[in-house]
C-alpha cells in the first residue's frame, strides 16, 4: 500500500471519488456536494484557515484507490484541551484493517510534527454541523451535511484506540402528529407573554441576524468544556452556504425585550434534492436541482439550536417549536423533522426533544487517540 498527500487537481477528483466508490451499492447513503467538500480545504471559503492548518492523503494499492483521510489543527481550540489535541476527518476506506491502521497512523504522524498529543475524529475543520461524527446507530437516510458510514467503521476506529468522548443524538419528530398536551400548553403560554416576540429571518438582514446568531450563540455554549466563541464571519459564511436551499421562515429567533434570546434553525433537507445530482453542480445539475426544489421535499432538519444561560428556563424553544408549527403545517408538504444532533451531555436539549414527542433516530461518536 502506498499514502500520498493530496496535491494535484488529478488527487482532489480521487478524494472525491473514493466515497464514490465505496458506497455506490449503498440505497441510503447520499453523495455530498463536491463543492462542499472542497469548500472545507479552500482558504478563501473557509476561514478556519486564518487560524490552523491543514492536509489530506489518499491510500493505494497499486493503481487503485483504496482510501482517504485529513488531519487539521484548530490553533484557538487545540490548546485548550489537556493534551494539544487536532483533528481527522473525511476518513473513508474499504473493509480492511490494514489500511485504516495506515491512514490513522500517517495523519498521527503529522499532526504530532506539529506538536499536538491527540486526535478527536471524524470531525471537521469547521464548525460541528456538518461533517462531524462517526454514525454508529441509525444506518438510514442521512440529512444534508450529516456524516455516514459503514457499520465496519466502528470497529476499525476502537481497534486503532479512538475512545467514545461523547455521542451525539439525532431524533426524529413527525410534524403531523400534534405536540404532547403539557408542551403546547407552555409554549402558547410563553409565545403570548408581554416583552416577548418571535422573528423569522430576513434575508436582507443577514448582518443584523447573524450578530443576533452569534450573541446567543455563545452565551449559551459558553458553560461547556474547550468552547470557542463563534465568529461573525463564520456565521455569515454559514448562513451564505444555506441560502441556496433556505426557506427563511423555517429559521427563528426570540427576543426579550428586545434582546436576543434564542434561536432554531431548520432546513430543509437538501439531500432529497442532491442525491440524484452524484455529488456535481454543473448547470445541468444546477437544473435539476432547481426543480427538485421547486417541487419541495418532505423532510426538514434542525441545524441548531440555542438559548442564552438566563433564559433557559423561560420555554422560549417551545414556543419557537409552535411558531414553527404554525407556518408548516398549513403548507402540508413537510411530514418529519429531524433534531439532530445533540450531544449526550445537553440535558436540558434532550429533554426538549423529549418533551415534543420526538423518538430516537441516529446516533454518532466524536472519538478521541492519546498518542502513545
Amino acid at each position: 500500500m502506498l499514502i500520498k498527500e493530496v496535491s494535484s487537481t488529478k488527487d482532489k477528483k480521487q478524494f472525491l471519488d473514493i466515497a464514490k466508490a465505496i458506497y455506490k451499492d449503498d440505497e441510503h447513503w447520499v453523495c455530498p456536494l463536491d463543492q462542499d467538500i472542497e469548500a472545507v480545504f479552500d482558504p478563501k471559503k473557509n476561514n478556519f484557515h486564518n487560524h490552523g492548518k491543514v492536509t489530506r492523503w489518499l491510500l493505494f494499492d497499486g493503481d487503485r484507490c483504496i482510501g482517504r483521510i485529513a488531519a487539521f489543527i484548530n490553533d484557538k481550540k487545540a490548546y485548550t484541551f489537556e493534551q494539544a489535541t487536532g483533528g481527522i476527518g473525511f476518513v473513508e476506506c474499504i473493509d480492511d484493517q490494514e489500511a485504516f491502521k495506515l491512514l490513522f497512523d500517517t495523519a498521527q504522524s503529522w499532526l504530532k510534527s506539529h506538536g499536538m498529543e491527540a486526535m478527536d475524529g471524524p470531525i471537521n475543520f469547521g464548525e460541528n454541523d456538518n461533517f462531524w461524527g462517526l454514525l454508529i446507530d441509525g444506518y438510514t437516510h442521512p440529512s444534508y451535511g450529516m456524516n455516514y458510514h459503514m457499520p465496519y467503521y466502528k470497529k476499525h476506529f476502537e481497534d486503532y484506540g479512538f475512545k467514545t468522548m461523547y455521542e451525539q443524538i439525532t431524533n426524529h419528530l413527525e410534524l403531523k402528529t400534534p405536540f404532547p398536551e403539557r408542551f403546547t400548553k407552555i409554549a402558547n403560554w410563553v409565545s403570548k407573554k408581554d416583552g416577548y416576540s418571535f422573528k423569522f429571518l430576513d434575508t436582507k438582514q443577514f448582518e443584523k441576524f447573524a450578530a443576533d446568531f452569534m450573541e446567543i450563540y455563545n452565551d449559551a455554549w459558553k458553560s461547556f468544556p474547550n468552547f470557542s466563541p463563534i465568529k461573525h464571519q463564520t456565521v455569515l459564511e454559514s448562513f451564505n452556504k444555506m441560502k441556496l436551499i433556505m426557506d427563511p421562515k423555517l429559521i427563528w429567533f426570540a427576543y426579550v425585550n428586545d434582546e436576543p434570546a434564542s434561536f432554531v434553525v431548520i432546513l430543509p433537507d437538501a439531500n432529497l434534492m442532491i442525491k440524484p445530482l452524484k455529488g456535481k453542480l454543473g448547470l445541468i445539475e444546477k437544473l435539476r436541482f432547481l426543480y427538485y426544489k421547486m417541487k419541495g421535499v418532505n423532510r426538514m432538519r434542525a441545524i441548531v439550536m440555542g438559548t442564552k444561560e438566563k433564559f433557559q428556563k423561560h420555554g422560549l424553544e417551545s414556543a419557537l417549536f409552535i411558531k414553527l408549527k404554525e407556518y408548516v403545517i398549513p403548507m402540508n408538504q413537510y411530514e418529519e423533522l429531524e433534531l439532530s444532533w445533540v450531544g449526550d451531555f445537553n440535558d436540558k436539549m434532550l429533554s426538549l426533544h423529549e418533551a415534543t414527542g420526538a423518538k430516537f433516530g441516529k446516533k454518532h461518536a466524536t472519538m478521541r487517540y492519546i498518542f502513545k
